[in-house]
């Protein structure tokens, strides 16, 4: 049995089922956990469905050996090929690889002739046929799609030449998505390389007290003290004290919403809640709840600025509480935008800065604070007083100014690269079913494009 997806195409376009543009359609494996060598300096990196992003897949979090392909249902798969994962909360996900990999069972692996298909219009044919695809999941327990049932997805199809053109502008927006979301990355790791520097390692100090050169120009350097003394997180820098989060740190505002909640509004002012926050730079627009503006206009707390910093606040699996921080700038994630009754809104006190805020709530020590405070309740969480009391060290003004001086730049940019990201991926949702069905041709869409960038 044959299913056709997409099918209203132009006349000059061709129906063929997957199958039939795909040099192989299989499924991986996965080596026995009973022999952990197989795991162990791995050469070929293994795909699990979590790992499948709608995006090219670069690393994955484990590896497995050459013994363990040639002994297990596992085999090597060449870059270029498709991942659309079968099984549970995952079903549909797509990725690309990168290289050569492997990927377990529970990945229906896509080899595509060159000749017959692009493998990203493939991919983008898939991606727009998700919800079609998660629709016609069966089981009742778990959703999952068979490899049988999709070799047989039927699409419709240009001609090859036309196939590359058309990924080439949905995938040029993406690659732009992917470069934003890879420096992101570099520029957080830098800046917390240098938070952890100056406030968790203390190395300026250390070095001073040494009689090393700290490293730094000379005025950054003269504010740092050249000692370390006792405290009650152990040794910290001379002049530099502990505090909690309330009376050093932040004011505290818990959001809310309308009696009656928010469902129903599509429209209105977008409401964030605990689960749209992932971290710096990342948010999870699908969960985005909205309010009536004139609620919002009528609300004494829960408004969001440019450098707020969020707080998740409470919910999660019973007994366990992973909390998620993010810093907010502008324009980013909304120009204007609210938090419900789920989220905190930390803004510093005049002496520190937003940036500082953030990256302290965010490191290890803290994090690792609240998860404890918020586990081994019925509704993990933080009520307003355990967030108050964090640990908070709170170093001279000074140190503090040439921080936020140093990593502003670094989190203005990841905020822009996350703004433009959002754009790019407006803009590829928008061309994406006209593209892939033919509703719109390649040279009104270079035409779009151009009214687009102007």
């Amino acid at each position: 049995m044959e299913t056709e997806l997409c099918a209203i195409a132009p006349e000059d376009w061709s129906v063929h089922a997957l199958e039939e543009v795909c040099e192989r359609v299989t499924s991986g494996g996965t080596p026995s956990r009973r022999d952990p060598s197989y795991y162990v300096d791995g050469m070929w990196p293994w795909v699990k469905t979590q790992e499948l992003q709608d995006t090219w897949i670069d690393r994955t979090e484990e590896s497995i050996s050459e013994r363990a392909v040639a002994q297990s249902s596992a085999k090597v798969l060449p870059a270029n090929t498709v991942l659309v994962a079968m099984y549970g909360a995952t079903v549909g996900q797509l990725g690309l690889l990168r290289r050569p990999m492997t990927c377990n069972q529970a990945c229906c692996a896509l080899v595509v002739n060159e000749n017959s298909a692009d493998y990203r219009f493939v991919f983008y044919q898939l991606l727009h046929a998700r919800s079609q695809l998660k629709n016609l999941a069966t089981g009742a327990a778990q959703q999952n799609l068979s490899g049988v049932f999709i070799r047989s997805l039927q699409f419709p199809y240009p001609s090859v030449s036309e196939q590359r053109a058309i990924a080439h502008i949905l995938g040029t927006l993406d690659d732009k998505i992917e470069l934003n979301r890879r420096m992101s990355e570099t520029l957080e790791a830098m800046a917390r390389a240098l938070f952890k520097s100056w406030f968790v390692d203390f190395d300026p100090v250390r070095a001073k007290a040494e009689g090393r050169d700290p490293g730094l120009r000379e005025h950054i350097a003269n504010l740092f003290p050249s000692r370390l003394v006792d405290s009650e997180l152990g040794e910290i820098p001379e002049g530099w004290e502990v505090g909690t989060s309330d009376g050093a740190l932040a004011e505290l505002e818990v959001g809310g919403r309308p009696k009656g909640g928010v469902s129903g509004y599509t429209e209105g002012v977008p409401s964030i809640g605990a689960e749209s926050i992932v971290g710096l730079g990342h948010f999870d627009y699908s969960k985005t709840k909205y309010v009536p503006r004139e609620y919002f206009e009528s609300m004494k707390k829960g408004h969001v600025k440019s450098r707020d910093v969020l707080l998740y606040k409470d919910g999660g699996r019973p007994g366990e509480f992973e909390p998620h921080v993010t810093l907010v700038g502008d324009g980013f994630p909304f120009r204007t935008c609210a938090i419900n009754e789920h989220v905190y809104r930390l803004r510093a006190k005049t002496a520190l800065g937003q940036n500082f805020l953030f990256f302290w709530l965010s490191s290890d020590l803290v994090m690792e604070e609240m998860r404890i405070k918020g586990t081994g309740v019925a509704i993990p969480g933080l009520n307003s007083t355990q967030v108050k009391t964090l640990t908070t060290l709170v170093p001279t003004s000074g140190v503090i100014r040439s921080f936020d001086g140093t990593a502003d730049p670094l989190v203005a940019r990841i905020l822009a690269a996350c703004k433009e990201s959002r754009t790019l991926a407006a803009l590829r949702d928008a061309l994406l079913p006209k593209l892939i069905s033919g509703e719109l041709r390649l040279k009104d869409a270079e035409r779009f494009l151009e009214r687009a960038r102007a």
